[in-house]
């Protein structure tokens, strides 16, 4: 379903309104979602998320990714979710441009390699920075062994709007605590929109 939405768009402020598509499908072992897109013609600005069907808690899904097996199992991430990669110390925060996703665990793993070599290439280039260059270094060498299954590390979907899962029978889900609420983000402030009453 495609319509246009009476509001200006929160980065540019085009008053030409936004265009909204809604795709209402089955994901595996995730049950039913309305994915929810959201454009700006003006500027090209585009959010995605994913809403499902049924009521979400607040809650965390984690898995100990510990085999090369592991990098294909399907990762839903919202665009209020907060990923961790606990052993390295690495997080993703939802910003004002995050956008959801679905994936698999090596997409998740990918995405952190991406920022971690910007990163790289910007300490190279700037001097005195030896000590950043060599731990951008070790976090990508860290990523490559995990992926290969010579490694591991816990991967954890904080996601305060519960929309984010991990879809495996390994995966542990849990509801946040109160203390996890208050300090996590919930991504950008868009319109947001009831996914019973599109379907």
């Amino acid at each position: 379903m495609e319509s246009i939405i009476e509001q200006s768009c929160p980065v540019c402020f085009s008053d030409a309104g936004l265009t909204m598509i809604a795709h209402t499908s089955e994901i595996p072992y995730f049950g039913e979602h309305t994915q929810l897109t959201i454009l700006c013609d003006a500027c090209g600005w585009k959010h995605t998320d994913f809403i499902p069907a049924g009521g979400a808690k607040p809650g965390a899904s984690t898995m100990l990714v510990d085999s090369p097996e592991h990098m294909t199992v399907r990762v839903v991430r919202s665009a209020s979710c907060t990923v961790r990669l606990v052993e390295l110390d690495l997080e993703a925060v939802p910003g004002g441009s995050a956008t959801g996703y679905i994936s698999n665990i090596e997409g998740v793993f990918n995405r952190f390699e991406d920022a971690i070599s910007m990163l790289h290439r910007q300490a190279m280039r700037e001097e005195d920075s030896g000590e950043a260059v060599d731990e951008c270094i070790a976090l990508l060498n860290e990523i490559s062994s995990i992926k290969s299954g010579q490694s591991s590390v816990e991967l954890v979907l904080l996601d305060p709007m519960g929309r984010s899962q991990i879809l495996h029978e390994d995966a542990v889900s849990r509801e946040l605590s109160g203390e996890e609420m208050n300090i996590l983000s919930t991504g950008p402030s868009v319109p947001v929109f009831d996914a019973d009453a599109m379907s």
